[in-house]
């Protein structure tokens, strides 16, 4: 009985490794180490920032169409803190491709009034020159209507920004975009609101609902202010937002929003819109985010 033991555990054995060894064999192929592992593909590098672009173009509204900055109620573009020629100004397109360049590669496509919804079309516009660079100062407008109920949605300014966004790269995928942030306008407000000639303006119509009625202090003008301040801090937030899913864009981090403003950074004509020392110090602030090496 013992011998039958043996001999049958014998025979188990040497079935079970023929199973295995066979198994094995169609397991891995044959004389195979075992299966090739897939190679990971290596991540898309991200595009490098091109800190010298070779041309540029402007989209946005007012601000950068130099609006009340030499002249009563009128755009100004040669002293545009994009694409302005003043050598006062120093404007982007200047510092970025020299003066005599400037004059041919750079192009301003804003429209004084413009508010987000209005972006696609310029952006058209601009990826028709195939830039290397495009700005964008948008958004005052869309925060400066007749009351707070006007003011453009949260939602549908993202969209518009989406959209412009997406015209552009259909035209101008390798183009780089900078976004500045949209101004303070409560502290526009607090350093305009000290001259007795840029109160008589507002009084015109400029941006009602920071501006209207600008001696008020009671509780109802301060919530309107603060919902107009709210408004303006949720759509950088958005610019920032869609900016950061664009590898090719930049936003300015709030910089033009943090900046402030003083009397002599001010339009004497409308004490709202940036005057010429204004609009030099938006150029420096563009070049300064368009340089950084991040």
């Amino acid at each position: 009985m013992r011998k039958q033991g043996h001999s049958s555990r014998a025979v188990v054995a040497v079935l079970t490794a023929a199973l295995v060894g066979v198994a094995g064999c169609d397991a891995v192929g044959g004389d195979s180490a075992g299966p090739t592992p897939k190679a990971t593909p290596s991540p898309k590098p991200t595009p490098a920032w091109d800190s010298s672009p070779g041309s540029m173009a402007a989209v946005g509204d007012s601000i950068t169409r130099g609006f009340d900055a030499c002249g009563v109620l009128k755009d100004c573009p040669d002293v545009s803190w994009a694409t302005g020629s003043s050598t006062q100004v120093d404007s982007l397109a200047v510092r970025l491709l020299g003066r005599t360049k400037a004059a041919g590669r750079s192009w301003n496509h804003a429209v004084s009034g413009a508010r987000m919804a209005d972006l696609p079309g310029q952006m058209a516009q601009a990826a028709a020159h195939k830039p290397g660079l495009v700005t964008v100062m948008v958004g005052a407008n869309d925060a400066c209507r007749d009351s707070t109920a006007a003011m453009t949605s949260v939602s549908d300014f993202r969209a518009g920004f989406e959209d412009a966004l997406g015209v552009l790269r259909k035209t101008a995928p390798q183009a780089q975009v900078y976004v500045a942030s949209v101004p303070n306008l409560k502290r526009l407000w607090s350093q305009g609101r000290t001259n007795p000639l840029g109160k008589q303006v507002w009084k015109l119509g400029v941006c009602p609902s920071m501006l209207a009625d600008a001696d008020a202090l009671d509780a109802a003008a301060t919530e309107r202010r603060d919902t107009v301040q709210q408004r303006v801090e949720a759509y950088n937030s958005v610019l920032k937002e869609v900016c950061a899913k664009d590898e090719r864009c930049r936003y300015d981090g709030g910089a033009v929003y943090d900046y402030r403003f003083g009397t002599d950074q001010l339009s004497h004509w409308d004490w709202f819109h940036p005057s010429v020392n204004g609009q030099a110090r938006l150029a420096e602030i563009a070049y300064r985010k368009v340089r950084s090496v991040s």
